[in-house]
């Protein structure tokens, strides 16, 4: 199954807002997302947010509205903002995307690269979409991918399970726990001194 971090490690929390709190678990996933992001600060683990965000007159959204999916995420409204709890500090990154994947249309890849990074932690939601494209980009450019299963919601939880299996299935040790990569961060910090 491989090691939780190998090699340098980031921390993405993907698309964390106001817009999804009414999905079921919210309030618990962020309390786990919250304890996720101190630990990876303390231990000198890079953490990078996403926010998903539109221009008003809906030029960017492409074939996103084809699906279920109504309007969301557009500049200004108070749904696009991230949760308060989960907002970037000094020192962490923020990045705007207009399509799910962390990776399209954004500099994503090169920051990963200029931190030397090999194994993304992957957080928030939904499971489904933006985390599950991320995840694939992510493993198309070689990188070890973890996501942490009781940090991300999906939009329902069929879908959620789903994704979560499809993900394990194409790499191995994908599908790990908040307290399996809390275990692992702690190590990066070595014995007391």
């Amino acid at each position: 199954m491989g090691e939780v971090l190998e090699g340098r490690a980031a921390l993405i929390v993907i698309d964390l807002q106001q817009q999804v709190r009414a999905h079921p678990g919210f309030a618990e996933q962020v309390a786990r997302v919250v304890h996720v992001v101190d630990a990876c600060r303390a231990a000198g683990v890079p953490v990078v947010f996403t926010q998903k965000v539109h221009r008003r007159d809906l030029v960017d959204f492409g074939r996103e509205l084809d699906g279920d999916e109504g309007l969301h995420g557009l500049k200004g409204d108070p749904g696009t903002e991230l949760v308060e709890e989960l907002r970037p500090r000094q020192g962490d990154h923020w990045i705007a995307k207009r399509r799910y994947s962390c990776f399209f249309g954004t500099d994503l890849e090169v920051l990963l690269r200029d931190l030397q990074v090999q194994t993304l932690l992957l957080v928030g939601g939904l499971t489904d979409v933006a985390v599950h494209y991320t995840f694939a980009d992510a493993r198309q450019r070689d990188y070890h991918v973890r996501v942490l299963e009781d940090c991300v919601v999906g939009s329902t939880v069929e879908r959620h399970g789903a994704a979560l299996s499809a993900m394990e299935h194409l790499q191995h040790g994908a599908r790990r726990t908040s307290e399996d990569v809390l275990a692992a961060l702690g190590s990066l910090a070595g014995p007391p001194g």
